[in-house]
């Protein structure tokens, strides 16, 4: 049976996205950039339903993609664009001729999307189309086909709620041209769609889209791309800069670094692992992000085993494993604890605030606070012990519960004054010890892995 899907929104507050029934909403969503171009239609239902199962709520795919996108059909070997008299691949003319063309099979994928309740956030196409920078991308867009394409996507998905624009894809804005075939394609789509749809952009790497396109109207909320260059994740800083710009706008972290990506891009520095994903989790949500996007290096790219680079030539160890086994990776089955830590207490009100933690660490150790109405929480990555300034939580009696982030378990600690400063040490430290001190006005939930006959 389907799930009634409703459009999303932006709160009233300008920080969240939520129903448009005014409830809120977590934004839970993976990568799967080469979904609409790789896989069968099979395949993509296998894919949806395993992450639906595992708490999933929107996925990011791409319907121009960036490998090869123009000139290799998908998996039925249609290709996206007819071309114009010259050769080259037109926006303008797009392939939809009967079953099993590429639109069709766009249209499939979408419509079982949203019959498991997952949101489509659709990059009409990934950035080389209209900046091939340093790939092996055709330019094919200008200020007028954009609009054109942009406006014949818009109504083909009039109808469909549960789907969100993102422009840009993995490119800065660098020349006037840019700036001006993004927006002419934002314009587009909300001529086609008009204006039912959210929207974003998605940057280059290390950036965001507030950089390029903040004060645009057609900018619903803030995606960045926090990336996979840097060895320690510290997407903090990023979300924290978003949190304050004026306007206000949501912000998330669209693509933080992968689990089983090498850092910084060499095999040879070893590979983000789930302890690295669920901090550039935990770190974007206690900075104020309105939700979060996973990702697998192999479910990205749809990849079926070892290769060296993303063209998948020739075998190596920068690609190591095929996209199924990707998809049960610790981290993707750890992410759904924190959409249900941040549901639990209602965290929607939250804001973050650094002065719950009385004295802080620096680097790997730093710890992230959130104050909300019904409870104030501080991640500490490695474990170790959190210094918290009681007082200022604001409440006579804290209860006080360590929840982890591995299981979703939690540890009572006890209920204390809500005066002074108090040490609480983590129930274990070192790497992939990470716990979020819960404190909150009632006891919090006695819920064990045991109890729930969950196996981890």
């Amino acid at each position: 049976m389907g799930v009634t899907m409703q459009k999303l929104k932006v709160s009233d507050s300008g920080r969240y996205l939520t129903y448009e029934d005014g409830a809120p909403f977590f934004w839970l969503g993976d990568t799967a950039w080469e979904l609409f171009h790789k896989l069968d239609r099979e395949d993509a239902r296998h894919y949806l339903a395993c992450r639906a199962e595992q708490g999933f709520n929107v996925v990011q795919a791409v319907a121009l993609a960036e490998h090869e996108g123009l000139t290799m059909g998908n998996a039925y070997g249609r290709l996206p664009l007819f071309q114009d008299d010259a050769g080259k691949f037109d926006p303008t003319k797009p392939d939809e001729n009967g079953e099993y063309s590429y639109w069709d099979h766009v249209d499939h994928i979408v419509n079982t999307a949203g019959a498991m309740g997952i949101y489509i956030a659709m990059l009409p196409t990934w950035g080389d189309k209209f900046n091939a920078q340093h790939s092996k991308g055709v330019e094919i867009f200008t200020k007028n086909n954009a609009y054109e394409y942009g406006k014949w996507l818009g109504r083909r998905y009039r109808d469909a709620p549960h789907l969100i624009w993102v422009l840009g894809g993995d490119r800065g804005l660098h020349t006037r041209s840019h700036f001006e075939i993004v927006n002419s394609m934002a314009c587009g789509l909300k001529e086609g769609d008009g204006g039912r749809h959210l929207m974003t952009f998605h940057p280059k790497g290390s950036s965001s889209s507030s950089y390029h396109v903040h004060g645009e109207k057609w900018l619903d909320f803030n995606m960045l791309q926090s990336g996979h260059g840097e060895m320690e994740p510290a997407n903090y800083r990023m979300v924290a800069a978003d949190y304050e710009r004026v306007p206000v706008k949501p912000v998330l972290d669209g693509e933080p670094c992968y689990e089983d990506i090498p850092r910084a891009f060499h095999p040879r520095n070893g590979y983000f692992d789930e302890a690295d994903v669920r901090r550039a989790a935990y770190y974007a949500i206690f900075s104020g992000a309105c939700g979060h996007t996973y990702g697998h290096h192999s479910v990205w790219a749809m990849c079926d085993g070892f290769y060296d680079s993303v063209s998948m030539n020739e075998s190596g160890v920068f690609f190591i494993m095929h996209w199924k086994d990707g998809l049960h990776r610790p981290g993707a089955g750890q992410m759904r604890y924190l959409k249900e830590l941040w549901q639990q207490f209602s965290m929607e009100g939250s804001e973050p605030d650094q002065q719950l933690i009385a004295t802080n660490f620096e680097g790997a150790n730093y710890r992230t606070g959130l104050k909300g109405r019904n409870a104030s929480m501080i991640y500490c990555p490695n474990g170790l012990y959190v210094d918290v300034s009681m007082g200022w939580i604001g409440w006579e009696k804290v209860h006080t519960s360590w929840f982890n982030p591995r299981d979703g378990s939690y540890t009572d600690v006890g209920t204390f004054p809500g005066e002074g400063k108090r040490r609480y040490v983590c129930p274990s430290s070192g790497r992939g010890n990470d716990w979020v001190l819960v404190l909150s006005k009632e006891s919090c939930p006695s819920r064990t892995i045991e109890e729930d006959g969950i196996k981890t």
